[in-house]
């Protein structure tokens, strides 16, 4: 296993600098074998923070020696096929300046999808005087102190992020491209504006939204997501990123001509449960290339690929969201049947939908309590 990093954890500990935001549902952190929940950390925070979720992710390390088998500071630049007859795969590597070249049998992509920023285009970007962040260098708030911010993005990002800021900027403007937007003053805050799309960026700092609206800006703020980036996987083109959609992919896993030998973890977002479903992508990876099961042929993969893009054009789902799993079960429950295990249960299945629910409610804005229907008062973002 190469990390690029020289410790475990290394994404969420860049982000765990963000003192107040929180993470997803404690309930739908943990591993199949592992869950969050048996740990110190107990039901009492259902939104752990980022320290909490990083700690039980090196807890997990060391409970299974994780640790002895990264090779730490080793950054990976070629990943290749031995040649076109061959199911071997060279790995080229550099750590401390020296270059090597190994040959495996497999080869699995963990790096996921949240390490090449997405930013947002529009006209006059490239003449706008002011600051440019995005959410994926975000640490604390006080950077924008005083400041006229505005946020792109209509995602929990771009949700937690500005409410945080707002307690120390001038002003937040929000703007979505989210459809039936209602543009207003925030009701819970005296100083944040949502809008619609912007329509352009002028030298002079003006942003203009679609709706009219216009404010003069001292920093746009990109939550505008990631997106897949494999420089060093050459497959001939047998493997592509076109519109954010890695594939094919059978079940976002396996490109059917090259597997078992290749396969991808961590592409899904909008994924319930998260963690779980990388944990049972690695236990179906594991599975097949011990042999201990069998994956269906090549001919059948690629069917069964070509068949959910066809279910998302009809459903007008558009090409970028192929690997958006839609906070869905049915996914988890799909690879936990390959591998033995039981699917979701249904408490879990319960406060997803609950708090699924109250987002929906409140338009995606976690600004008062959230109780689930069992009574459990849960955390407030105020």
């Amino acid at each position: 296993m190469y990390k690029i990093a020289g410790e475990l954890g290394f994404i969420l500990c860049r982000v765990s600098t963000i003192r107040e935001t929180r993470s997803r549902l404690l309930q739908l952190m943990g591993f199949s074998d592992y869950p969050f929940v048996t740990k110190k950390y107990g039901d009492s925070t259902t939104f752990p923070s980022h320290e909490e979720v990083l700690e039980f992710l090196n807890e997990f390390a060391v409970e299974f020696g994780l640790a002895e088998m990264i090779r730490f500071e080793t950054e990976v630049v070629r990943v290749d096929r031995v040649d076109s007859r061959n199911d071997q795969w060279v790995v080229e590597s550099i750590a401390n300046d020296l270059s090597s070249n190994e040959i495996f049998d497999a080869v699995v992509v963990c790096n996921g999808h949240h390490t090449q920023p997405k930013l947002a285009d529009f006209p006059g970007l490239d003449i706008w005087p002011g600051k440019q962040v995005h959410s994926h260098n975000y640490r604390v708030p006080e950077p924008f102190r005083d400041q006229i911010v505005v946020v792109i993005g209509s995602g929990p990002s771009a949700k937690d992020i500005s409410r945080e800021i707002s307690k120390l900027a001038k002003e937040v403007h929000v703007s979505s491209r989210s459809p039936n937007l209602e543009v207003s003053k925030l009701d819970f805050a005296d100083n944040m504006w949502q809008h619609s799309n912007i329509d352009r960026v002028d030298g002079n700092g003006e942003v203009t939204f679609e709706d009219g609206a216009s404010v003069y800006a001292d920093i746009i703020f990109h939550c505008t997501g990631f997106k897949y980036d494999f420089p060093f996987l050459k497959t001939g083109g047998i493997v592509t990123v076109d519109d954010n959609r890695v594939g094919p992919l059978y079940k976002h896993v396996f490109p059917p001509k090259l597997a078992p030998g290749l396969s991808f973890v961590g592409l899904p977002y909008f994924a319930a449960p998260v963690l779980a479903i990388y944990d049972l992508q690695a236990k179906w990876i594991s599975r097949v290339l011990s042999g201990k099961i069998s994956l269906p042929s090549e001919e059948e993969m690629l069917a069964d690929t070509r068949e959910y893009y066809r279910n998302m054009v009809e459903k007008g789902v558009p090409k970028h969201h192929t690997h958006s799993l839609g906070h869905e079960f049915d996914y988890a429950d799909w690879l936990a049947s390959r591998v033995g295990l039981q699917g979701v249960d249904e408490r879990t299945r319960s406060i997803q939908k609950s708090y699924y629910k109250f987002l929906v409610e409140n338009r995606g804005w976690r600004n008062r309590e959230w109780e689930f229907s069992d009574g459990v008062q849960e955390e407030e973002f105020n």
